[in-house]
């Protein structure tokens, strides 16, 4: 039942990644990165990542996507995407021999499965080490609010006098 619901959501994750790259409404591509960011989480979890899961969550659908939505809200020509360009024919050699390359290792890599579980609680012990012991607690928000006043910085230059 598990390999099914993994088989399902890695279709799910295929057919996104397509419809990112296909639509030539960049606003609809644009939703269709957020349902790939979704499928690339449950991923994470249908492979007992969860920590992994959860900043998927937090920093690609959360921040990343709605960056992505508002920058190209903020743009006047968003029903098309780019002109068909010279270069289509040397990125589908460039894509082919990314894929082929990609296959290759894929294929000669020896997966090694553990049959144990991990000892320890991966989400639980990141946590301690990132917020209670490590004390990087105070560096996090910082870094969030500098993010956040660079975005509010990029739009108030963006936006029309």
């Amino acid at each position: 039942m598990f390999d099914i619901v993994f088989y399902l959501v890695a279709a799910v994750t295929v057919a996104a990644a397509l419809a990112v790259v296909l639509l030539r409404n960049v606003f609809r591509a644009a939703l269709s990165l957020i349902v790939l960011f979704v499928a690339v989480a449950a991923l994470y979890i249908t492979l007992h990542a969860d920590f992994l899961a959860v900043v998927q969550i937090l920093v690609y659908v959360g921040a990343i996507s709605i960056l992505i939505i508002v920058a190209l809200m903020l743009t006047h020509e968003m029903q098309q995407g780019s002109p068909a360009g010279k270069l289509r024919i040397p990125a589908i050699i460039v894509g082919v021999l990314l894929l082929g390359t990609l296959v290759f290792a894929v294929l000669n890599t020896n997966w090694q499965i553990s049959a144990v579980a991990p000892l320890e609680k991966t989400t639980e012990a990141i946590g301690i080490k990132l917020f209670g012991e490590g004390g990087f607690l105070l560096p996090v928000e910082i870094a969030a609010i500098m993010l956040l006043s660079a975005v509010l910085g990029a739009i108030v230059m963006i936006r029309e006098k």
